[in-house]
């Protein structure tokens, strides 16, 4: 049976005999059919002509040629008929369609393209088009800049910076119902500046073994969000130590530096990273005549073909026409590394030594294929019979009212509620945004609850903290004052605190829902890969004191202070979370005031040491024996270590000697003074909250501490055996 392919229409047009305005519009509905059919209808302010037509194809077993039959029906209708009449002819065109044998199994495959261009970045629309995450800005003269230099003072102030420039709008990458990734072309103009650096003690960007000049270099990157900043130094600004296995990003990096342990071959080198730090593959760009430090500005062309999984990679300075031989140029499947949509930009980052990574323009195409779902017939017919039950229904409900009087069926009647107002989740909600409390979802865990990432059904990331029952019971803890806390601290608003969206309290479950900060906590920042420079730590002490002494001020006491109960945003603002909730004991608020926030500021001088030390109060012996750096048993507790190097007027040797020149000496000692001054007895003078914040502030000079370390060092002098948390409270030795 023969075939044809033909293209049906639809043509309305209306004439308005007052105006003389005639307004129409087509709909071409392309179809390959053993029939074509087109039908076309024309109004005027008093009748109505429909003419139907169509040519059916009549084959027999002799193949005889097709009739064309045509068919023209008139009507003269009053105006208030037009619609119905409108309505019922177009039911019977789409019921002719409906028979033709259009096989709808792979839906309509159509093509998805996104196209955008920056000549420059001076544009208006540079504003909603392009996110700017952490140190960046768009420079005056129009260009991309990372680090940001208009807010730096020197030299100094541009080390350990990092930030994005992300295109705002997420771009379809990846076909997931064929798992191939959509073809894309990229091209754009970068200038690397490199700023000399005279460093006292070495170092480098995190064992890189380069010389003293030059900076870590620039990514041009695939992410799956427009809102996580990585980590500074070696780490480009890609990934960060918050970032899971399941974060997936690719990446193609313009390295600068040679990272030892990151098998880097040179300081002169590109390389394509799958999902991690560590490049797949690497090219020396030297090879090719360009060196990315000479200050030129240069021009990156970059072509993936999703269907072959080809990668193709040109590198020349942007003065010269398009390169003849590529840098790279091979198969390289990249599938499993991407979603369906995701973010496409630039990250670059400093260390010990500094650099300004400049983008002048950017071009970005991509396309990928998708299919288009017909909805089934069933579908459509189940559609229809619920619709028909509401109208029977709705009749039903109105048979007994009089004439001219409509009643509706009576509609739930919902409080409107504010956004992000804390509220109560039920289970259900809990445990379909972590995935049934997965494993693979829990970010950390100790004797008292464990704490799962999740997604609610709104798209919002959330840290869900579910405590252990047995917990509860073994140490009779009251669930009611639990949760009346937990409500209490819902209601604070402050930007140094983790926000609470909700709890559960259903079926002897007790959980915080909190908001999701995605660079993970501080803890992951100063042990983590790297070192921390003190203008850093000095602004998260700074941080956490302004919490701390908000939540006081409310008559509030966080009790779990800690590096771990502390994150940090995209800005590298910190935020304090995790709150404690939990602690034995009496109700009663004079009780919170007189214990609870001292030992709140006890935890607080203590946190303030292993920010300047970089280390945990308490080192183990095993830890000990492994470590380089030389011990001595009294070393084991910070704490105690920092009141012997008082007495020895030996304070400086508490700081981090891993900062070395990114290090200001003398504030680095007035916070260990701080720290030390917290840990005092609170009748022999522990300061409140309010005066720590102006002391870590340096508007207020810092009180002498008394020259011998006291006798006991506890967060409290109580026999309520509220010291239960051995970070802070364990004895003196």
């Amino acid at each position: 049976m023969e075939k044809r392919e033909n293209t049906g229409s639809i043509f309305l047009s209306y004439l308005s005999p007052q105006a003389k305005i005639t307004t129409s519009s087509s709909i071409d509905v392309p179809t390959t059919t053993t029939s074509s059919q087109w039908t076309s209808l024309s109004f005027t302010n008093t009748h109505l002509n429909i003419s139907y037509k169509f040519h059916h194809i009549i084959q027999t077993k002799a193949n005889l040629p097709s009739s064309p039959m045509a068919s023209t029906v008139s009507f003269f209708l009053p105006t208030i008929m037009n619609l119905i009449a409108f309505i019922f002819f177009l039911f019977v065109y789409v019921e002719s369609t409906d028979h033709q044998k259009i096989n709808t199994k792979d839906g309509v495959v159509i093509n998805v393209t996104k196209h955008f261009f920056f000549p420059d970045f001076n544009s208006p629309r540079t504003v909603h088009d392009l996110m700017l995450l952490g140190s960046s800005v768009v420079d005056k003269n129009g260009r991309i800049q990372i680090p940001d230099t208009t807010q730096k003072d020197g030299v100094d102030d541009l080390k350990h910076l990092v930030g994005r420039a992300v295109y705002a709008y997420p771009v379809r990458v990846f076909d997931p119902i064929t798992r191939t990734p959509a073809s894309f072309q990229t091209t754009f103009s970068f200038q690397i500046e490199t700023i000399p650096t005279n460093l006292s003690s070495g170092g480098g960007d995190g064992g890189s073994s380069g010389g003293g000049d030059g900076g870590s270099g620039f990514t041009f990157m695939i992410t799956p969000d427009e809102f996580t900043v990585g980590r500074p130094g070696p780490w480009l600004g890609m990934l960060n130590d918050a970032c899971d296995e399941q974060y997936k990003a690719v990446g193609i990096e313009f390295d600068t530096i040679e990272n030892v342990q990151f098998d880097d071959p040179n300081d002169n080198h590109l390389g394509i990273n799958l999902g991690s730090i560590v490049s797949t593959i690497t090219i020396n760009v030297s090879e090719f005549g360009i060196n990315l430090k000479d200050g030129e500005i240069h021009r990156a062309w970059v072509y993936y073909h999703g269907q072959n999984r080809f990668l193709d990679i040109r590198l020349g300075s942007d003065s010269f026409e398009y390169p003849s031989k590529p840098v790279f140029s091979g198969r390289l499947d990249i599938s499993d590394f991407l979603k369906e949509y995701m973010f496409v930009g630039f990250s670059a980052s400093t260390g010990n030594f500094t650099q300004i990574h400049n983008v002048l323009s950017w071009n970005f195409t991509s396309s990928s294929q998708a299919s288009l779902r017909v909805p089934s017939p069933e579908t459509c017919e189940s559609k229809i019979t619920v619709d028909n039950v509401v109208a029977l229904v709705s009749l039903y409900y109105n048979r007994k009212r009089k004439s001219g009087e409509l009643a509706m069926l009576p509609a739930v009647k919902e409080r409107p509620r504010p956004p992000n107002k804390p509220r109560r989740f039920t289970i259900a909600e809990v445990s379909s945004a972590t995935r049934c409390f997965d494993e693979l979802h829990k970010v950390a865990s100790d004797e008292r609850s464990d704490t799962y990432r999740g997604t609610l059904l709104n798209g919002c990331h959330v840290a869900v903290k579910r405590f252990s029952v047995e917990y509860f019971k073994s140490h009779g803890i009251n669930r009611r004052r639990v949760g009346k806390e937990i409500k209490a601290m819902s209601k604070l608003r402050h930007p140094n605190l983790v926000a609470i969206r909700g709890w559960c309290f259903d079926h002897q479950e007790t959980m915080v829902v909190y908001d999701c900060v995605q660079n993970g906590t501080f803890d992951d920042w100063l042990y983590g890969i790297g070192i921390l420079p003190w203008s850093r730590r000095l602004k998260v002490v700074r941080d956490v004191a302004q919490a701390l002494s908000y939540l006081h001020s409310q008559k509030l006491a966080h009790k779990n202070v800690n590096t771990n109960s502390v994150f940090i945003d995209v800005s590298f603002r910190a935020l304090l979370g995790d709150f404690g909730f939990v602690m034995s004991g009496t109700e009663s608020s004079r009780f919170e005031e007189t214990v609870s926030l001292p030992t709140d500021v006890f935890a607080f001088g203590v946190f303030m040491l292993e920010v300047v030390a970089g280390r945990k109060r308490y080192i183990s012996e095993s830890d000990m024996l492994q470590s380089e750096s030389k011990y001595d048993r009294l070393d084991l507790d910070l704490l105690e270590w920092a009141w012997t190097m008082h007495e020895m007027n030996e304070k400086e040797k508490v700081v981090d000697v891993k900062m070395s020149s990114v290090l200001n000496m003398d504030q680095a000692i007035r916070v260990v003074d701080i720290g030390l001054l917290c840990t005092l007895k609170e009748s022999r003078g522990r300061p409140s909250m309010a005066e720590v914040v102006e002391y870590v502030c340096f508007e207020t000079e810092v009180p002498k501490l008394p020259p011998n370390r006291p006798m006991a060092l506890f967060p409290y002098t109580s026999t309520t055996g509220l010291c239960t948390n051995s970070y802070m409270c364990a004895s003196f030795k």
